[in-house]
């Protein structure tokens, strides 16, 4: 099912996030942060260029994370659970799949019916 507005596409979706680089502001819906860990995860697989790439993406993955958390409604601090060996890590993942919150929050409009 296509989204009115969001990012529901793999190219829309890093699109997003290269135009997005230091953005930690509004929110990002799912398909834009899957897509986006799919986009890295590639590059990640590729020796050499795979350590290169790490630092190239850490502030646009960095950006997307917050916006995640926004768009569940949560402030992007919360992203520290990482640090959390394995409860951090699952709580975050779980997070990561949440649908959006639905209608505005006080990070912005949903991203699923921006039109």
């Amino acid at each position: 099912m296509a989204q009115q507005g969001g990012v529901d596409s793999f190219g829309g979706a890093i699109r997003s996030c290269w135009t997005k680089y230091a953005t930690f502001k509004g929110r990002a819906n799912r398909c834009e942060y899957w897509y986006w860990v799919l986009f890295t995860a590639i590059f990640a697989w590729i020796p050499f260029i795979g350590e290169i790439a790490s630092l190239v993406f850490l502030v646009p993955s960095l950006a997307v994370v917050v916006r995640r958390l926004h768009d569940i409604g949560k402030s992007g601090w919360w992203y520290l659970f990482v640090l959390i060996p394995i409860v951090g890590w699952i709580l975050l993942i779980v997070w990561f799949c949440t649908a959006s919150q639905e209608g505005e929050n006080k990070y912005g409009p949903n991203p699923n019916t921006l039109s």
